[in-house]
């Protein structure tokens, strides 16, 4: 996994694993891997992967049980709130792009009708997928 330098790397960490909730890479009730093989698949400190973890648990998209492990939480209307803020900062980003390029609102609405089914537009997930997960 590459990291910016624009926020912390377990920021960062935090975006990506929830991205893997939402996307179903890791499903509601499921096992989180544990620190250190995280740590090591994203090629961070096993304190970061920790950091981000327990972000994730204060969130409540996570939970710790003390013999068992770390669960992703299996509330799915958490879920769906957390997908609906993924989208939301998503959407701010483009609105944000597309009025620095002096469009009026139609304008960006119809870009995104005439490109949401073009097959060369792939999701973030997809992208994921193809790179490997880098």
């Amino acid at each position: 996994m590459e990291f910016s330098t624009a926020s912390p790397i377990w920021v960062q960490l935090v975006a990506e694993f929830s991205r893997r909730i939402v996307v179903g890479e890791w499903q509601p009730g499921s096992r989180v891997p544990g620190v250190r093989e995280i740590a090591a698949e994203v090629g961070v400190n096993p304190n970061t992967a920790q950091r981000a973890l327990a972000e994730l648990e204060r969130a409540d998209l996570a939970r710790s049980e003390r013999t068992s492990g770390r669960f992703i939480t299996d509330d799915l209307a958490r879920i769906d709130a957390l997908r609906a803020d993924l989208a939301r900062d998503a959407t701010d980003i483009y609105i944000s792009r597309v009025r620095g390029l002096g469009m009026h609102l139609s304008q960006a609405a119809d870009i995104i009708k005439q490109r949401w089914d073009d097959p060369n537009v792939h999701s973030d997930h997809a992208a994921h997928t193809r790179t490997g997960g880098q």
